[in-house]
């Protein structure tokens, strides 16, 4: 099963998501600020239309908090015109308190940061213009701050008018240092945050792009098995003639030790060529849906068993966990078969004494552990494992594990290889099991 990328509409809905949250905080901000300006430096802002826009603004965020609660699609033109809304309402607050000269006019950047940081390249130079208009038209056009009270003045009418100044400057000098550090502190922490879901898109993508490259070497594979089956099932054939005209002509008792050879050599044809129908079968005559729900621990039986019979000089220790459920159901198919046993053949060849088999399971899930005693597997070679063939295996062509990757990956499973504590490899193989309705489980 291939796993999907970050879909550009849920992106734009965590965006969306963070949008409406910043929000909140410039509201929180603006509100905070008239108070601070009015009430307590003492200058007499037009507060009406300052408190419209921030409802206008309060109204915008409790519609998108209705829009975060349903499960429709977010657009990304969608995400841009929450932007353009918060860029004309930044530029309003600061057409009624000074305009350009408002030291809080950092704030018509944030939704420039945000545009260039979630949206495609296009989005960003619109969102240029309009703040850049904006801007532009602040500069000439505002309803200027009134200066200091009377009150403020006769306080200090001993200071002389420099000194007044130099107070005047010192106010707007603190404005615009805490206009910086807020639109600082926003995007150090929400456009980061936005960015990371796009980072997390790219990583999703570049999986999905890994995982087609990794598809079309297993089909490549599998046409060259299909291929190598066709081709070898004649001289096959042609030896397990060979070999039963033998039988039939050495079949006296002085012959007993050849044709007990010769049995040895007919089993051993018999065997490639049920290996190869399988091959060919799973090569493309065979799909995924010809599987068939089956109990968990009989079908763990019955590959334990299997494995057994083909590998009998290694001893095999099966464990199933206490606590798993009885009643779980796997598909069962043949090439999730072949998987697992290319599994534990890997295992048994590097430890042709003992291996280990560990299995439990819930209602969801199998979680299989494949425990060798060999000499452990190489940094090196993890790397690798999963992704392209094995080049380093000193017996057969090393693609069984690469296959045995692809096969559990596409059923929705994931493998994972490291050193065991006691030596040797640990491979942890989870599966997804058929998660049954609670009526028919009952």
């Amino acid at each position: 099963m291939i796993h999907l990328p970050l879909d550009p509409a849920l992106a734009a809905r965590r965006n969306l998501h963070w949008l409406f949250v910043l929000r909140n905080l410039l509201i929180s901000a603006a509100i905070l600020i008239i108070l601070v300006t009015v009430y307590g430096i003492g200058i007499p802002l037009d507060t009406d239309p300052l408190w419209g826009v921030i409802a206008f603004m309060a109204v915008v965020n409790c519609l998108t908090w209705f829009k975060l609660q349903q499960h429709a699609p977010v657009t990304e033109l969608e995400l841009f015109g929450h932007l353009c809304l918060d860029a004309l309402s930044i530029a309003a607050l600061l057409y009624f308190s000074g305009g350009a000269t408002n030291p809080m006019a950092w704030f018509l950047l944030l939704p420039l940061i945000i545009t260039a940081t979630v949206l495609p390249q296009h989005y960003t130079w619109y969102m240029m213009m309009l703040t850049t208009g904006c801007y532009s038209i602040l500069i000439t056009h505002y309803h200027p701050v009134p200066p200091l009270p009377v009150a403020e003045i006769k306080d200090t009418h001993l200071l002389p008018p420099e000194h007044l100044d130099q107070r005047r400057f010192e106010l707007h000098t603190f404005g615009t240092w805490v206009g910086f550090v807020f639109s600082a502190g926003l995007v150090a922490y929400f456009v980061v945050e936005m960015a990371n879901t796009l980072r997390e898109r790219e990583r999703k993508l570049s999986e999905v792009r890994e995982q087609g490259l990794r598809d079309e070497r297993v089909v490549a594979l599998g046409t060259l098995a299909a291929g190598a089956a066709h081709e070898m099932g004649t001289p096959l054939a042609t030896m397990t003639i060979l070999v039963q005209e033998l039988l039939e002509e050495y079949g006296g008792l002085e012959h007993e030790d050849l044709r007990h050879r010769l049995m040895i050599f007919k089993d051993q044809i018999d065997r490639c060529k049920n290996a190869l129908s399988v091959m060919s079968a799973s090569a493309g005559h065979m799909r995924a849906e010809a599987g068939h729900a089956e109990e968990v621990h009989r079908y763990l039986e019955k590959l334990v068993s299997q494995w057994r019979q083909q590998r009998p000089e290694t001893r095999l220790m099966f464990h199933v966990g206490e606590e798993s459920e009885p009643r779980a159901c796997i598909l069962a198919e043949q090439t999730l078969n072949h998987a697992l046993i290319n599994i534990l053949n890997n295992a048994a060849d590097v430890s042709p004494d003992k291996i280990e088999l560990r299995a439990r399971w819930n209602r969801s899930r199998l979680e299989l552990i494949v425990i060798d005693h060999g000499p452990g597997i190489s940094p090196v070679l993890t790397e690798t494992l999963g992704k392209q063939p094995v080049a380093s295996k000193k017996q057969g062509l090393g693609v069984g594990l690469f296959l045995a990757y692809a096969t559990v990956e596409r059923l929705g499973g994931s493998i994972e290889m490291q050193s065991a504590q006691e030596g040797g490899t640990l491979i942890r193989i989870i599966l997804p099991l058929i998660i049954q309705d609670d009526e028919n489980y009952e």
